[in-house]
């Protein structure tokens, strides 16, 4: 290889790993927590986190792992964000786990599969600060085997 092509060839790697690497998107949270053998009806799952930048536009997951023994195909979830300055929303939000021939959706091999749902896609925060998310399961069983882990996942949305 003469230094010509050599040059031209370090130069078209270093685009395709800048072009690549400007396409990604870029974590800002990512908080998981372990539901235990039973996510029961009283059981509440929270988050804090913090936004410093209220222009961003950002996409949202629900990060949802269940194992192949849950029971349902689907999950209903009350989430509940509490805003910088102590103001509140409430959403009801309804996620599909299997699709309609009951085959699981999401990733993992064996009896686990990790789903990360979104949740709102190009969104931006109201301002800046302190945000407090609390999920509440919002089935009509008392509890709920099979659900392993929930989790938030925030990131920069790509544009």
């Amino acid at each position: 290889m003469n230094s010509k092509t050599r040059l031209i060839s370090f130069f078209t790697l270093f685009f395709a790993v800048f072009l690549l690497n400007s396409c990604m998107q870029e974590t800002i949270v990512d908080l998981n927590y372990d539901v235990g053998d039973a996510w029961t009806k009283d059981q509440k799952v929270s988050f804090d986190f913090e936004i410093t930048d209220s222009i961003e536009a950002v996409d949202f997951y629900i990060n949802i792992r269940n194992s192949t023994s849950y029971d349902y195909a689907n999950i209903f979830l009350f989430v509940k964000t509490t805003y910088p300055n102590q103001r509140f929303s409430v959403d009801t939000v309804e996620y599909f786990l299997a699709d309609m021939k009951g085959q699981w959706l999401g990733n993992g091999l064996g009896k686990f599969r990790n789903s990360s749902l979104l949740f709102r896609k190009n969104m931006r925060f109201p301002m800046n600060g302190l945000y407090h998310m609390e999920f509440e399961m919002a089935m009509r069983d008392a509890e709920l085997n099979g659900i392993d882990a929930l989790g938030i996942r925030i990131e920069r949305a790509v544009e």
